[in-house]
Order: C-alpha cells, then sequence, then structure tokens
C-alpha cells in the first residue's frame, strides 16, 4: 500500500466513516484539552474552520468554547471554489452562518481581517505524517491561505488519528504544520 496522498484520503476517509457522532463528540473534547497544553494562548487572533458534518470533521465547537472564554478575536473563512481562496471575518454574535454547496458552514458576510493578522490557525486535515506534512481534500485552499500569513503563524493540524510515517508525494507548494493535536499526542515539528 503507497503513501500517497490518493491512498491516504481514501483510508482515512473510510476510518472516519467508522467513526460514530459519539466517538466524534468525545474524541473533539479531548483534542480540544490537549490544546491547553500549547504555548498559544498569548495570541489575539485565532482561524477555526467549522466541520463539515457529512465529512465527519472534528468538532471545533469546543474550540470556539475555549476562545471565547480566553476574549480571542476568532476567524472564520469563505471559500471561493473559483479562485480556491478563502477571506476571513470576525465571528461576532450576529455572524449569520450559512452552508455553501459543499456543506461546508460560512458566514454570510462580516467583517473581514487580513490574512497576515492571523496568529494561530487550526487546519483540517485527513491524514499528516512524522515531518507535518497533511492530507488534506486536495483543493489547495489551506496552502494558498497559508503562505499569506506571516511566517510565525502558528499552524496546529487536527486529526483523530495518529501520524504516518511519510507522505510520499509532497509537493514544494505544501505548507508544513508546527503542530498536530490528536487525542493520545501533541506533535511538534
Amino acid at each position: 500500500m503507497e503513501n500517497n496522498k490518493k491512498e491516504l484520503r481514501t483510508k482515512y476517509k473510510s476510518l472516519r466513516k467508522q467513526l460514530s457522532e459519539n466517538d466524534i463528540e468525545e474524541i473533539s473534547l479531548t483534542i480540544t484539552n490537549q490544546l491547553l497544553k500549547l504555548d498559544i494562548w498569548d495570541k489575539n487572533y485565532f482561524h477555526v474552520f467549522l466541520p463539515i458534518k457529512e465529512q465527519q470533521e472534528i468538532d471545533t465547537e469546543l474550540i470556539l468554547h475555549l476562545l471565547s472564554g480566553k476574549d480571542k478575536n476568532i476567524l472564520i473563512s469563505k471559500s471561493d471554489f473559483d479562485s480556491c481562496e478563502m477571506t476571513h471575518f470576525l465571528l461576532t454574535d450576529n455572524t449569520k452562518i450559512k452552508k455553501n454547496q459543499y456543506n461546508i458552514p460560512e458566514p454570510v458576510d462580516g467583517i473581514e481581517v487580513p490574512s497576515n493578522k492571523i496568529e494561530v490557525v487550526f487546519i483540517p486535515l485527513l491524514a499528516f505524517d512524522k515531518k507535518g506534512h497533511r492530507v488534506g481534500y486536495g483543493k489547495g485552499f489551506y496552502d494558498k491561505f497559508l503562505r499569506e500569513c506571516q511566517t510565525g503563524t502558528i499552524k496546529i493540524g487536527l486529526s483523530f488519528f495518529e501520524a504516518e510515517e511519510l507522505i510520499e508525494d509532497v509537493h514544494e507548494g505544501d505548507m508544513q504544520l508546527d503542530y498536530c493535536v490528536t487525542p493520545k499526542n501533541i506533535y511538534a515539528f
């Protein structure tokens, strides 16, 4: 079995399908608790993805509660599938969220914040390896977005599963993670 992105996408999508709603809730809570151990809480601008329920992604609701409890600026994105670019909006009590055609919950509009203000990014992924490379859905949204961030922006992958040894077909344009947090471990790269 090759460890290329295509194979890994298939493998981890099927592993995810086996998780019950209850599993997802429990694992998401464990991951959120793990995040408290990271040295990131002096930062102000945090970017969080809203989960695609249909893809059984990590529930980031708990992370949102954690951040708002710590009085952080929370940013969520809207994706443009023609340009593969993301626009980031401040999450406030008035933010209206609507699912796009891919079931991604997105802000309808709001206060836009440029990528270079963002200090910490929580990143969805299907798989990752011990070098900090990740496999996403393959559209390149996050790679593009992370390149627009400052060099000091902290990139944190969130994963239900542990690291693969190596992803074989990593490209130069693939942005590396600084950390990946799983229910059992915090990987630092």
